[in-house]
């Protein structure tokens, strides 16, 4: 029998994808705001698409701030556009 796939949705385009393929942002208990491709930090968390226009959308939209239910800073988005740009290569 075939091992079950996790899915999350990513939060600037709603698709349902393999938990594997996305980048967990986590508010942490201390109230910092990291990107975590291992996804093993505690604290409340979101998904978002390894792809900067994903990220770019949720900016826009704010759709990470309203997901951690806190402000999201610039740099935030600007480390996981930087992190994707590393994955990619």
């Amino acid at each position: 029998m075939a091992k079950k796939i996790p899915m999350r949705m990513c939060v600037a385009c709603r698709q349902m994808k393999p938990k594997i393929e996305l980048i967990r942002v986590v508010k942490t208990p201390e109230g910092e705001i990291v990107g975590s491709a291992s996804s093993k930090l505690n604290g409340r968390g979101a998904y978002i698409c390894r792809d900067t226009a994903c990220i770019e959308k949720a900016q826009k939209a704010g759709a990470l701030s309203r997901a951690l239910d806190t402000q999201v800073s610039k740099e935030v988005y600007e480390n996981l556009k930087r992190e994707c740009e590393n994955l990619e290569e």
